[in-house]
């Protein structure tokens, strides 16, 4: 008899998933408790695979014989909780696709800056002409691409971005190499509101590495830092770090030694990702001269620190998907010139202490975008001069470009989800490269401005 199995959850994690699992003979049903979209859809249909949207039948799903579930669904969920009380395994779809594949995985995790790191490690392994494959929380699902490559060549190293939540599903799966950039309070609503769970989330990632694992990590992260003195590691420990000083001298040998410098003299928490991502292309067999010459042309993905343009000497940063606010620390702390900082959006109770010194040093004035702007006006109002609100993204990229001077950094960095006015954060990213681009352009708002202002700056 074919197993059944149920997949919760049509959207690329779950197709990718049912692709995988119906080319491997088993008997597939997708079921989604949302509206499939018309491209996932016409795919499930094109394979033959049964698939129900805008509920879940519980008949149908009770007596499977393992389901996968999408990351985006709660352990806390009826469905799931039926399941785990008929004893029914219910597991991630990364802990499926590794199934299927005898490639080795590099994998990266942390509350900001995966994305970046897994984008880099990506770019450094293909320029050494190295057979890697990308998946994971980035792109194609592990699944999809697991599938993919059956029609060609597995590739020797998946490089796989991991989110917390599809941490949570695995069981057996192992990286050879794991790199855990930072922890930082975030998704807490998923974990109960305590942050202890989010920290066991992150961890899973060394659930299964053994003795010849690599696990990278950063040497000033406190969360990290307090949790491996704590617990037992059993992978190889890779340190990177902002000052030599933190560093532990290697302890397996001349084999087991940094297999580059692990030290980055400076002070942008950026570096921990290019440092991070060195070590995992070094240990994947990348030399260095490859990587000097490749990371002078790596293309980051959009709305995360993109370079925007550069108007009248004042530089425009695109930082959308900094919804957090150790993001944001993150992206002050990476710049050396005057920042005009636009923030603010959906709140997710966050705490701006944190950024006291790095504003109070870099940022010369806020402008508020969004709807609730109170917490923001709080935490800064005796700090700094000038903040400002505003209704949109044009008339916010307008205020800043009139408050800064040549030599200037207008940031867009919210520390704030996206609903209020954006569909997400990409579409704000694109509204504020959008404006950006209006500036100085005749008829428009800015250029106008600037024909008062610009000259002055320029002079």
């Amino acid at each position: 008899m074919l197993k059944r199995t149920v997949i919760l959850g049509a959207g690329e994690s779950g197709v990718g998933a049912a692709l995988l699992a119906k080319a491997k003979g088993y008997n597939v049903f997708v079921s989604d408790n949302g509206t499939i979209s018309k491209s996932y859809k016409k795919t499930l249909i094109e394979n033959s695979i049964t698939f129900e949207e805008e509920k879940h039948t519980e008949d149908l799903i009770l007596n499977a014989d393992e389901v996968i579930k999408s990351p985006g669904i709660p352990d806390k969920n009826p469905v799931i909780r039926k399941l785990l009380k008929k004893a029914i395994p219910v597991i991630s779809e990364i802990e499926f696709a590794a199934r299927f594949t005898n490639a080795k995985f590099i994998a990266i995790t942390g509350s900001n800056g995966k994305t970046t790191t897994t984008l880099l490690i990506y770019h450094l392994c293909k320029q050494a002409g190295l057979n890697v494959g990308l998946a994971g929380n980035i792109g194609n699902s592990l699944s999809r691409q697991v599938y993919n490559d059956e029609m060609s060549h597995y590739p020797s190293y998946y490089i796989v971005e991991l989110s917390s939540f599809q941490l949570d599903g695995i069981q057996d799966f192992k990286p050879d190499i794991a790199v855990l950039l930072n922890i930082t309070p975030d998704h807490l609503d998923r974990y109960e509101h305590n942050f202890d769970n989010y920290i066991e989330s992150k961890f899973r990632i060394t659930k299964n590495m053994t003795e010849d694992d690599y696990l990278i990590y950063w040497a000033e992260d406190d969360i990290i830092a307090k949790e491996i003195s704590e617990r037992t590691i059993k992978p190889f420990k890779l340190p990177v770090s902002l000052s030599a000083e933190r560093i532990a001298p290697p302890t397996g040998g001349a084999k087991r030694a940094a297999p580059y410098p692990a030290s980055w003299r400076g002070h942008t928490p950026y570096a921990i990702n290019t440092m991070a991502a060195i070590q995992a292309a070094t240990l994947a067999g990348v030399d260095k001269s490859t990587i000097a010459r490749s990371l002078k042309d790596f293309k980051n993905a959009p709305h995360r620190l993109e370079y925007v343009a550069t108007k009248y000497g004042i530089k425009f940063i695109n930082d959308s998907k900094a919804t957090n606010v150790d993001a944001v620390r993150y992206a002050l702390d990476s710049l050396v010139e005057k920042v005009v900082w636009i923030a603010g959006g959906v709140d997710k109770g966050n705490d701006y202490e944190q950024l006291n010194d790095l504003v109070k040093e870099r940022v010369k004035a806020i402008v508020c975008l969004g709807n609730g702007n109170s917490k923001i006006h709080t935490a800064f109002n005796g700090h700094i001069k000038q903040i400002a609100d505003t209704k949109n993204m044009e008339e916010a990229v307008n205020k800043a470009f009139k408050i800064a001077k040549k030599g200037f950094v207008v940031l867009l960095s919210p520390a704030c989800a996206s609903f209020d006015l954006f569909e997400n954060y990409e579409d704000r990213g694109e509204q504020f490269k959008r404006a950006v681009a209006r500036i100085g352009n005749p008829g428009s708002s800015s250029g106008s401005a600037q024909s008062a202002v610009g000259s002055r700056q320029i002079c």
